[in-house]
């Protein structure tokens, strides 16, 4: 098995190395690549040390079976055939081919059999908010159709990258020392503060980060599912949290649901109200599953019910999902 990692220095190619390690992901050969300012980085995999190659389109990429992609929408875009061409599948972390009708958009807890149609030979990871969430509805959506769903999410500084992370320590230092915070990779500052924006505005006045819930929840879903998001950056470091109401087409009691929660892939049940214990991203950071908890009726609606949802998003958000996506291709004989 030959894999390749393009954007190895990121956040996300740097969490690919460690859960490549961790889960003994069956390979021979680990090819990294990166940006002029990545080449020559060297990476210590299984006690070897790679160094980073220059993205460039040539034949690098021959003989590759698995490629992960995670450089930005623009890269992917300009680079996939020249990743693709020998016959690689490329499961692509950017938001570049996630909506391309030609393209599976995969969860393998939700829709893992999507990636074996793939004309293109791409597979696309979805956006960390629809990942964290779709886990969690599927385990619902087998017991009744879900209708409607309302969302607002508490998202992470790790979200926005590396920098985001570094700017946010480097803030509560500054205005620990009495100086101005240093406002760089928000529109804010961060630091003792949420910010009620994350990505740009669009037409109807949701963000895109918002909308990307909505379509791609329903791709992956193959779903008529409506979602309305509100999408917040809070003054955490990593892992995203989520305050989600949906509606079904029958009641769904909290009993049905906490059992459905418990017994679903890559979910983990943390419901025990009385005793504190639900999930946070303070104790939940780098671990792999969806954590569920806060499990109640919704007051207002007879088909409704509420519960509180913490992932880590450069793990299941991004990194664990594109290399689940890859175990389950291996597992059914299908790259």
């Amino acid at each position: 098995m030959k894999v390749a990692i393009v954007g190895a220095s990121g956040a996300v190619g740097q969490e690919f190395l460690r859960v490549l390690e961790g889960r003994d992901f069956p390979i021979d050969e680990l090819l990294l690549f990166g940006s002029e300012r990545s080449a020559g980085k060297k990476y210590t995999f299984r006690g070897k040390e790679i160094e980073v190659k220059l993205l460039q389109h040539n034949d690098d990429f021959k003989g590759v079976d698995i490629a992960f992609t995670s450089a930005g929408a623009g890269t992917s875009k300009e680079f996939a055939q020249t990743i693709t061409k020998h016959g690689a599948v490329m499961i692509d972390n950017s938001s570049a081919f996630r909506m391309d009708e030609n393209i599976p958009l995969v969860v393998p807890e939700v829709n893992g059999a999507d990636a074996k149609n793939r004309p293109l030979n791409i597979i696309a990871n979805p956006n960390c908010t629809t990942i964290q969430m779709v886990v969690a509805l599927k385990a619902i959506e087998d017991i009744s159709h879900i209708k409607t769903v309302h969302v607002s999410t508490y998202q992470a500084a790790s979200g926005a990258g590396a920098a985001a992370m570094d700017e946010l320590v480097v803030q509560y230092e500054e205005l620990g020392a009495g100086k101005e915070a240093t406002v760089s990779k928000f529109a804010y500052q961060l630091a003792y503060n949420v910010i009620p924006q994350i990505d740009v505005f669009m037409d109807n006045d949701y963000t895109k980060e918002e909308m990307k819930m909505y379509h791609e929840t329903r791709k992956i879903m193959h779903s008529d599912i409506k979602v309305s998001a509100t999408c917040v950056r809070v003054p955490v470091m990593r892992a995203h949290s989520e305050s989600i109401w949906l509606e079904t087409e029958k009641p769904v009691s909290v009993a049905e649901a906490r059992e459905a929660f418990s017994k679903a892939d890559g979910i983990v049940l943390m419901d025990e109200p009385a005793n504190k214990n639900y999930p946070m991203p303070l104790f939940l950071a780098g671990e792999d599953p969806v954590y569920v908890g806060r499990i109640r009726e919704d007051i207002t609606n007879p088909n409704g019910l509420t519960f509180w949802s913490v992932s880590d998003q450069i793990k299941k958000g991004a990194a664990l999902n594109a290399v689940q996506i890859a175990e389950y291709l291996i597992r059914e004989n299908a790259l």
